[in-house]
């Protein structure tokens, strides 16, 4: 195992990982075999390296740091449980997620801890394969396209790792004019020298502005470098699909609608709307994008799997507050018993993701149906709002859920006003993608919001199992106990806290207000 890629662990920021241990940059096959000098040496195994790095996306390492030891951190599985417990449409019916479910967090709460940790980690086997992949096109042992590919698969996962940091440590971009305000430190160089260290860990925090701006680089970049056309690695079209998420966020509307209309004719909606979650086509569907690849051998395993934990094991269910909102009709598809909804004791739970066998269900990071709902948002938000274009869009993905689209889809007189017609898309994002990671995503970006400002985190249903009858639908809206009080925009829990063991190695770095009393 001599001169095996290792970090010498000084600092988490710049490494993600335990400052108590070495770990393998690139999980490659066989693990461990492969030197430093080596892992860049041929074609063959740059493309390893790459699968290495898609590994890390997809299981990272928590706090085992063992091959496949990993809970999902971030793309396998941990932003769709992350992502929804930390809003009021799913129940933590145990005490799995209850910290994130309940915001009693702190900065040494594993969850939001290895958020970062394993969100770093990533971003610097991201920076580590773009600078190998420079030194083999400098000795030619792969020629420029393959190395722009490669090179953009690895910026596109570098920016949007970044920007899924920046939406649990860092206040919206409307917080601030001009968005000045602390964001998180954007990484660009990969450490695994001495003098690495040096240079890297004394770097702040970028602005947020500073990090949205290298966010949307490094897309566009890997927008113009990526050939691969694959829904389980990056691709040019998924540069682009998520650049239309990382606008919506800034509020930019006409570069989500520019964005989006890219990709007019390269994908299209499903007929039905479990069809992108069958688990024998979740990576060959019309609508889904990009999507964290999964196998019986590779898998964030039984304490993170998407199919173990919602599924298999029921630690989360469906909320009555969403279950029973009137936006969502009583005969929509979306309900549907045992396609993507079943039944256990009177509780609803969701069923996108079924193998509770082997874990091999597919993490959806981003499908044509949020792309479409981006820009009917964006339409409706407008100056001077193209209502007609954005009422389009919304009927798009909304009817192909209708049990009679002829007479239930939405028309023109629907909606008194442009602001109506948003409220009804926000409604429709938080049925259509229950379960799958975007709740606390809207919620955050809707902080301050001029047509539906959401004011910090919303109550909840109570921790626990919730009783059957709260499922009983009466065309009304849940009005039960909430027993998870809201935790307001101005209370210094609505970020998470930057981990302890990462201040404690450079407490320059700064902790989110509130956390350092």
């Amino acid at each position: 195992m001599k001169n095996t890629i290792k970090t010498i662990l000084l600092s988490v920021m710049v490494f993600g990982m335990n400052a108590c241990t070495e770990e393998k940059i690139l999980d490659l096959t066989p693990i461990n075999s492969i030197s430093e000098a080596e892992a860049f040496s041929t074609p063959s195994l740059i493309a390893a390296s790459m699968n290495g790095v898609y590994n890390a996306a997809a299981i990272g390492a928590y706090n085992s740091g063992t091959p496949n030891g990993g809970r999902g951190y971030v793309w396998g599985a941990a932003f769709v449980e992350q992502g929804d417990c930390r809003g009021e449409d799913v129940i933590n019916t145990a005490a799995f997620y209850q910290y994130t479910y309940e915001g009693s967090y702190d900065a040494n709460t594993a969850n939001n801890v290895y958020y970062w940790i394993d969100g770093y980690r990533l971003i610097n086997r991201c920076n580590l394969m773009i600078e190998g992949v420079n030194g083999a096109l400098a000795k030619g042992i792969i020629n420029q396209s393959v190395a722009n590919d490669y090179i953009g698969q690895a910026k596109f996962l570098r920016a949007i790792t970044h920007f899924e940091l920046l939406t649990y440590f860092a206040r919206p971009y409307n917080f601030t004019d001009g968005a000045s305000h602390p964001g998180i430190p954007y990484r660009e160089v990969g450490v695994n020298t001495a003098s690495e260290i040096t240079s890297e860990t004394p770097k702040p925090r970028n602005t947020v502005a500073e990090c949205y701006t290298k966010v949307l680089a490094d897309l566009t970049d890997a927008e113009n470098l990526i050939t691969t056309k694959s829904t389980a690695k990056a691709s040019k079209s998924a540069a682009i699909a998520f650049k239309t998420r990382v606008y919506l966020h800034k509020r930019d509307w006409a570069k989500v609608i520019e964005e989006g209309t890219k990709l007019n004719g390269v994908y299209s909606l499903t007929a039905n709307p479990g069809d992108p979650f069958i688990l024998a086509n979740n990576l060959t569907n019309s609508e889904s994008i990009f999507s964290i690849q999964h196998s019986s051998s590779a898998n964030p395993n039984t304490n993170a799997a998407l199919a173990s934990i919602l599924k298999g094991r029921t630690l989360v269910t469906i909320s009555p507050i969403i279950w029973k909102d009137p936006n969502w009709l009583t005969d929509d598809k979306r309900r549907e018993e045992g396609k993507l909804v079943f039944t256990v004791d009177g509780r609803k739970y969701t069923n996108k993701y079924t193998d509770v066998t082997n874990f091999s269900d597919a993490a959806p990071v981003i499908r044509y149906a949020e792309v479409l709902l981006n820009m009917s948002e964006a339409y409706a938000r407008l100056a001077t709002p193209n209502t007609t274009e954005s009422l389009s869009l919304l009927n798009k993905v909304r009817n192909r859920s209708l049990a009679n689209p002829s007479t239930q889809a939405y028309t023109a007189s629907s909606f008194a006003a442009p602001a109506s017609l948003v409220k009804a898309i926000l409604a429709e994002r938080r049925i259509e993608f229950i379960f799958e990671g975007r709740r606390w995503s809207d919620i955050h970006r809707l902080q301050g919001d001029d047509i539906a400002p959401i004011d910090g985190i919303p109550a909840k249903i109570a921790n626990g199992t919730p009783n059957a009858g709260l499922f009983t639908l009466d065309g009304k809206p849940y009005s039960g106990p909430k027993g998870v009080a809201a935790i307001p925009g101005s209370d210094y829990r609505f970020l998470w806290p930057i981990p302890q063991v990462e201040l404690n190695i450079f407490p320059g770095l700064g902790q989110n207000p509130g956390w350092d009393k």
